[in-house]
């Protein structure tokens, strides 16, 4: 089967289309997850979105909430942080408020890497989404920005015990 026949089958009705966008956005991670893996040197294309985090945030950051922003545990950071630690990207310390909590901080390297190397990311990321108008664009922003409060409400109810309905999830 391929990309346009899965696309077409599961385009009928709004539940299969429902179905069939929560099995494209796992396929799309993978798909870019390989790509990216394959063109960034020095590191993963999870470590490059937590260094990218890193380097947006105006102080050190803490494992716990990193792992809040990329939707993972606080050991799955500290795994991807050990990788660009012992690359020279970032240094890891205690907080001296909190001496249970670690912190993260970009080093030199990294802010080297973003006023250098990240240019071509940025191409290839522009490369990505030339497809789309900029109305179409900002639409896709829109929508994707509100898949988050859906992921909270699955989230609340998986808190709370609620089962989510009994319909498949995936494509199936």
């Amino acid at each position: 089967m391929t990309q346009e026949e899965l696309i077409r089958r599961f385009s009928d009705t709004p539940a299969r289309q429902g179905r069939a966008i929560f099995s494209m956005l796992f396929i799309l991670t993978n798909k870019l997850q390989t790509l990216f893996d394959s063109r960034i040197p020095d590191m993963t294309l999870k470590q490059f979105m937590l260094l990218s985090l890193l380097h947006q945030a105006e102080e050190p950051q803490t494992l716990t909430q990193l792992g809040d922003l990329l939707g993972c545990s606080r050991q799955n950071v500290k795994k991807l942080a050990q990788g660009l630690q012992s690359r020279g990207f970032v240094t890891v310390m205690r907080n001296p408020g909190d001496p249970r909590a670690v912190l993260l901080e970009t080093t030199g390297k990294a802010d080297r890497f973003f006023s250098e190397d990240f240019r071509m990311y940025q191409e290839q990321l522009g490369s990505l989404f030339s497809v789309y108008t900029p109305e179409e664009l900002a639409q896709l922003y829109e929508l994707l920005s509100r898949m988050f409060a859906g992921i909270d409400c699955l989230g609340a109810q998986a808190d709370s015990g609620k089962q989510a309905p009994a319909s498949k999830t995936a494509i199936g």
